[in-house]
């Protein structure tokens, strides 16, 4: 499934103008004696320190299925470069901030043969995990999407399989949350804290300690504490809730216990999200020197390092600085997910375990890309055991991108800065699937549909930075050839069920002052909504939603025909009503959508089975009305069903999807004021 598609000439800039000069390892063996790029400064500031580590990092292989497959192979080869460094090698410490296993097409390919021929397991998730295990990670911290499919799943995808012809080691290493408690879920193999993560293979744990070149190295996780809604917990306990503040409170005990062990230097492993969070946490927090970021896709660099291809420009530079509660220095690292970047931080440590800030070099530190130039010049070879996985798991895949069902003649923005932030074409297509599906299986017309755009994991098509251009407005998106099984799978990858609900007009605008009460400037909330059959405008300056009835953000919604609310007021009748289509999740609170109770008679699954978000069985629509053109790779009533069954029907070949992205202040539907 590789595509290699690296045009020459971007390749050639990037290589002159982009890449660590002379020296990527800052070894010193250039022709001229000398060292490379490095700051001379630097290099004499880490040879005089009392200990410096070489940290890689790397997080969130959750949004381009394609791209994470396609480049797993040079992402590892970096890893294998730095590992055998000979300078800092001995030094290193492999790490992820979370979110490295998803439902989607990785995570179900796990179970067919070709993968567990490789893994010797056929259990979602196992393949991520084998990759992990081969990378050499020392922890993971629990990010939301580890979580997606169930605590059951999660803790299922950990564990080592044996018998009935598979054999797999689970995890060789641990996954930790100092704000989860594990504790009520038998599930799970609770390790103990602190313990080396060389024995806590398969575990969960709140911190643990590793050693690296004879020093002991504390590492605490920790996880965001919205996690009951924005997946799924079960018996799951988590704690930080009340602002910043309180979840350093409920870090910093873990942090204090490996200091009173005598542990100084400590790595926090972060999924906060935003990484305002964690820059936040850096100062809260006293006794922390690394913190690495997670669930923010914040991509770290400078102009020393080279952007991946279609990327424009670095969000900020690698590392942060600040300072602790201590006054003592304290960074912030974070990388780009699908493994386009690895993370690599070169630091310095003086006797008491303080950071030297002189032993940073912006030449050393940063986010290496994944590609041929810069595996080229770290000099590494990709790994055996991530290859084999991604070849099995590349194989199953692209059978599924062989399976067509559709046809659209413009790009389909799905990206994250775009789906939680505004109205969008893949927005618009796929709600407008679930409202032509649930008035397929519906014995009542269903006027209205509505669906949370973080459940829109990816964009449909290309979109590309040409060679040699660091300007966003040259951005050149491309329509993909057709739309395919692979391509659902990896855009709904949660494959939610469909229900229907009927709510008054009171009901409505509560609920959209909900989806829109988390916008704001530099927000990506994952409640953000994607809607047909309605329009609505609003405003950030209004008051958020904070409890039923009180937010004050929406100020005109327009469902068909019907004014529903003008000048932030419900016109007509408050309690007239609508049948809405949603997903189960969103019903069943997830996002923390305020859905009526559960017991609303008027409550219709469209689903088979039970879904995801549900515990309790209401009445089945019509299922049988279900067109039937896709019954291999999704359920009827799943949302990939809906948007397949639509797309067979209304955009084969002679009829392309073709309704283009429009900037913000085109939109229609949701309208930003």
């Amino acid at each position: 499934m590789k595509k290699i598609n690296y045009y020459l000439t971007f390749l050639v800039l990037i290589f002159v103008f982009s890449c660590k000069p002379d020296d990527f390892l800052g070894n010193g063996d250039d022709d001229d004696g000398g060292n490379g790029g490095m700051d001379p400064n630097a290099q004499e500031a880490l040879a005089e320190a009392d200990f410096v580590l070489q940290l890689l990092h790397y997080a969130d292989i959750d949004g381009n299925e394609e791209i994470a497959l396609d480049v797993a192979d040079e992402f590892s080869a970096l890893v294998n470069g730095f590992k055998n460094d000979p300078d800092w090698g001995s030094q290193s410490l492999m790490v992820s901030s979370g979110d490295i296993i998803i439902p989607g097409p990785r995570f179900f390919a796990a179970e067919q043969s070709a993968v567990r021929g490789v893994t010797g397991s056929n259990e979602p998730g196992h393949a991520d995990i084998a990759i992990a295990n081969a990378l050499g990670v020392a922890a993971i911290a629990v990010g939301n999407h580890e979580l997606d499919a169930g605590p059951g799943e999660f803790a299922d995808a950990i564990q080592a399989e044996a018998g009935g012809g598979a054999e797999f080691s689970g995890s060789a290493f641990p996954f930790l949350s100092v704000n989860i408690d594990f504790s009520a879920d038998d599930d799970f193999n609770v390790g103990n804290d602190g313990d080396d993560v060389s024995t806590m293979g398969t575990q969960v744990a709140k911190y643990a300690t590793t050693m690296v070149n004879g020093e002991r190295i504390g590492l605490v996780g920790a996880s965001t504490p919205t996690l009951p809604s924005i997946t799924t917990t079960g018996s799951l306990v988590i704690s930080g809730e009340g602002g910043n503040a309180v979840l350093a409170a409920t870090i910093q005990p873990a942090v204090d216990a490996l200091k009173h062990a005598g542990v100084n230097k400590i790595i926090l492993l972060a999924h906060m999200q935003q990484i305002a969070v964690e820059k936040d946490l850096a100062t809260l927090l006293d006794g922390v020197d690394i913190i690495v970021s997670g669930g923010s896709n914040t991509r770290m660099g400078d102009n020393t390092d080279t952007l991946f291809e279609g990327d424009d420009a670095f969000d900020e530079t690698y590392p942060f600085v600040t300072s602790d509660a201590g006054d003592k220095p304290v960074l912030v690292v974070n990388v780009d997910g699908d493994f386009k970047y690895l993370g690599r931080l070169v630091v310095g440590f003086d006797a008491h375990g303080n950071i030297d800030l002189d032993t940073l070099d912006e030449y050393l530190n940063g986010s290496y890309a994944s590609n041929s130039a810069v595996v080229a010049e770290v000099g590494g070879t990709s790994i055996e055991g991530v290859t084999s996985v991604q070849n099995a798991l590349s194989a199953v895949i692209e059978q599924q991108f062989s399976n067509v069902v559709g046809f659209s003649d413009v790009y389909l923005d799905g990206r994250r800065s775009q789906v939680r932030t505004q109205e969008t074409n893949l927005g618009n297509l796929t709600a407008d699937a679930n409202l032509w599906y649930a008035n397929l299986l519906s014995d009542e017309p269903v006027q209205i549909s509505l669906k949370n755009g973080g459940g829109i994991r990816t964009e449909i098509g290309s979109a590309v930075l040409p060679a040699g251009s660091t300007n966003p407005a040259d951005v050149v998106f491309t329509a993909p050839e057709n739309i395919s099984e692979g391509n659902l799978k990896a855009v709904l990858r949660f494959d939610n069920g469909l229900v229907r609900l009927t709510v008054t007009a009171e009901e409505l605008k509560d609920i959209l002052e909900h989806a829109v009460s988390a916008t704001e400037a530099g927000a990506t909330p994952g409640q953000f909504p994607q809607v047909g059959g309605m329009s609505f405008t609003f405003s950030t300056s209004g008051t958020p939603r904070t409890a039923p009835g009180n937010g004050t953000r929406i100020s005109e919604l327009t469902v068909g025909d019907d004014v529903v609310v003008s000048g932030g007021a419900i016109q007509g009748d408050a309690s007239r009503t609508f049948n809405l289509v949603t997903l189960n999740f969103l019903a069943g609170g997830g996002d923390s959508y305020p859905f009526p109770d559960l017991s609303n008679p008027n409550r219709i699954n469209f689903y088979e089975g039970l879904g995801f978000g549900e515990e309790t069985d209401f009445p089945d629509g019509n299922l049988e009305n279900d067109p039937g053109g896709n019954n291999t790779f999704s359920y009827t009533g799943g949302e990939q069903d809906a948007l397949a069954e639509f797309l067979l029907m209304m955009h084969p070949s002679n009829n392309p999807y073709n309704e283009m992205e429009t900037p913000i202040s085109e939109d229609t539907r949701i309208v930003q004021q």
